[in-house]
């Protein structure tokens, strides 16, 4: 009798050690499970760039660098150009919001690239979540020592003496540099014929040799021809000078206040991306364009730093796809289906 009522007794305790046992471990470890699982980032992010070996590609390298080091995951880099910049835009735009593919992105593919072709399927506003703005990419109108303007107010007065008789030239219809002469022109009051080139190269050789008598250039293209005096540069895009060449002044300083006009670089996930996620991202971004070593960088290639948090950057975005669909409906420009 004994016999049997032990043999009962110890399954039954058995079973509810074990039970016990399963209860405490879905209690302790079930939350920690959780936890690990909601860690961001938990596995190797991506950053799409649209331009391999421009100025988006180099600074996304630069931020996967000090990201990676920050988050202690990967953030790799992925090159992916095309269709003008929008085959990443697209990709982007359609990708899961989880943080594991980011996106830096400019004026010409969030603004530019739509008001030229409203076909286009992404929405700048709609399809992506601004994280933070990153960098200004200034031009600065340069003219041959040739032409009878020293200064931008001769410049000016020599093209309202001839209306439509001087050209511009430009690496394309659409391109900042082209929008850029546009909304100058506009502020300024004259009217000058656009030549478009092939590449922003082409441009530049043509305004050194007179073919056309001005256009808007990115400084490392111009830095060397301005300071041995083959270029004139009179003024730059911008809000504040280029430390690279700080002997050229603003639009602003010359009589026309307000005036800033760049290529904005910003770094942008898919719509709904979460607001955490967001923040963590930013926070680590605004340190890292603060370090001197990526300033420097920064100021050689000729951009200049404009991280100013998630919110200035949404507004920017707002601003900049006004800008240029106003701009395209008041220059008669034919959009694409």
């Amino acid at each position: 009798m004994r016999r049997a009522m032990k043999s009962t007794f110890a399954p039954t305790f058995i079973w509810a050690a074990q039970a016990a046992l399963a209860l405490l471990t879905m209690t302790f470890v079930g939350p920690a499970v959780a936890q690990t699982a909601d860690v961001y980032p938990s596995r190797s992010v991506r950053i799409i760039v649209n331009s391999p070996g421009g100025n988006p590609d180099l600074l996304a390298r630069l931020l996967a660098r000090e990201l990676s080091a920050a988050l202690g995951q990967s953030f790799v880099v992925e090159d992916m150009a095309g269709a003008g910049g929008t085959l990443a835009a697209k990709f982007v735009a359609s990708a899961k919001p989880d943080g594991y593919i980011l996106y830096l992105g400019d004026s010409g593919t969030l603004a530019i690239n739509p008001a030229l072709k409203p076909s286009l399927s992404y929405n700048a506003l709609r399809d992506f979540t601004p994280i933070t703005g990153l960098i200004n990419v200034p031009t600065v109108l340069v003219v041959p020592p040739s032409l009878p303007a020293a200064t931008l107010s001769e410049f000016v007065a020599l093209a309202k003496s001839k209306p439509g008789q001087l050209d511009f030239g430009s690496p394309g219809v659409g391109s900042i540099h082209h929008f850029t002469h546009e909304i100058f022109a506009e502020r300024a009051g004259i009217k000058l014929q656009h030549v478009p080139f092939r590449s922003a190269g082409a441009m530049v050789g043509a305004v050194l040799a007179g073919t056309v008598q001005a256009g808007w250039s990115g400084i490392p293209n111009i830095k060397t021809l301005i300071e041995t005096d083959k270029l004139r540069g009179l003024c730059i895009s911008t809000a504040s000078r280029a430390k690279t060449i700080a002997n050229v002044p603003t639009c602003a300083e010359l009589g026309y206040p307000g005036f800033d006009v760049a290529a904005r670089i910003g770094f942008l996930g898919p719509a709904g991306l979460p607001a955490s996620i967001v923040a963590q991202l930013q926070s680590v971004i605004a340190k890292a364009m603060r370090e001197p070593a990526l300033v420097e960088r920064m100021e050689v290639l000729g951009m200049q730093m404009q991280e100013n948090g998630t919110a200035d950057y949404r507004q920017f975005m707002k601003d900049d796809v006004e800008r240029y669909a106003s701009l395209v409906k008041r220059l008669g420009i034919a959009t694409q289906d």
